[in-house]
């Protein structure tokens, strides 16, 4: 079996359900607990990383290391060679999963998608991108099927119209849909009518205007309604890849493209490039770029308990604001 996984994609919410499976291999939580570590490659150091990988396992077969977005961290040719010598180290009682995010058109020539393929059968990769936006509401009918449910064909167009080609936020969609009708019969286009007028993508997009124009008042109102009715971790789930989405739009922008290049370039609805494009014209790319590393931040003193999500959200909305 391989011993190193690499899992890449523009497909976040594909590749967050195999990271899932790959937690899932543990039978005894406490076990899990003990043998595994999630790494941001950003903020790893070298000591925390050669710690992890080569621990040796607490009653278990093997350790699950994860790295995120090693590309972050290893951006010069000689700190990639020095990391990839070291991933081939690896002792075999480690299970190494990188993940990375890649667009389509950089699959081939990324120097990760290369390597792991130069090094089969010892890493293995998956591909995880995005559907096409008209094959999108074929995807929505399989994933309504893979959460136990069944959605007509109108209802799954529908469904598409609102979320573009954003497989995280269809699928909590699906599932508010499928626990709308108790699993008994198939979701009509009715159904989404009902459930998914104010989607919480809109709610979202709602929050970073108001942190936009400074208005925290409103901002946390926004929050605090999000927050009542989301699971946080899906929470912030969308708030980060709401400001990623706002990078490239802004890297769009600068090179004098408009909200029809934003839709094609990143395979979003035409709303949601709209609602982009206005947003990141408000920003300045070094002020995105701030924002994404501070919640970069937040997410490393979250996974090591330093703070709760709820409270890091709050500070969030009052320095952003500010």
């Amino acid at each position: 079996m391989p011993a190193i996984f690499l899992l890449y994609g523009n497909d976040e919410f594909a590749i967050a359900r195999r990271i899932r499976e790959f937690e899932s291999e543990f039978t005894d939580p406490t076990a899990a607990e003990m043998n595994t570590t999630r790494l941001e490659a950003r903020t790893m150091t070298e000591n925390g990383l050669n710690n992890a990988v080569n621990a040796m396992p607490f009653l278990a077969p093997r350790r699950l290391v994860f790295i995120a977005q090693p590309s972050g961290k290893y951006n010069k040719p000689e700190l990639r060679r020095k990391f990839l010598e070291f991933l081939e180290k690896a002792p075999d009682s480690t299970k190494l999963v990188i993940h990375e995010s890649i667009e389509p058109k950089e699959a081939e020539k990324h120097w990760l998608v290369k390597w792991a393929d130069k090094k089969k059968p010892l890493v293995k990769t998956q591909a995880f991108m995005l559907p096409r936006l008209k094959d999108m509401p074929g995807w929505i009918v399989n994933e309504a099927k893979n959460q136990g449910g069944k959605m007509e064909p109108s209802a799954a167009a529908k469904l598409a119209e609102m979320t573009g080609v954003d497989t995280r936020q269809a699928g909590m969609e699906i599932a508010k849909l499928l626990a709308y009708v108790n699993w008994e019969r198939p979701v009509r286009g009715s159904d989404v009518e009902a459930v998914c007028i104010v989607t919480s993508q809109q709610s979202v997009f709602d929050f970073v205007d108001a942190l936009s124009q400074g208005n925290a008042r409103v901002a946390q109102k926004l929050l605090h309604r999000l927050l009542e009715s989301e699971d946080p971790f899906s929470l912030w789930g969308m708030v980060v890849r709401q400001f990623r989405l706002l990078i490239q739009a802004r890297e769009i922008l600068d090179g004098r493209g408009n909200k029809d290049d934003v839709a094609r370039a990143l395979s979003v609805h035409p709303y949601v490039a709209e609602k982009a494009t206005a947003q990141a014209g408000r920003f300045s790319m070094d002020s995105l770029e701030g924002i994404y590393h501070r919640l970069l931040r937040i997410d490393e003193q979250v996974k090591t308990s330093q703070v709760t999500l709820d409270l890091a959200l709050d500070t969030l909305v009052v320095e952003l604001a500010r």
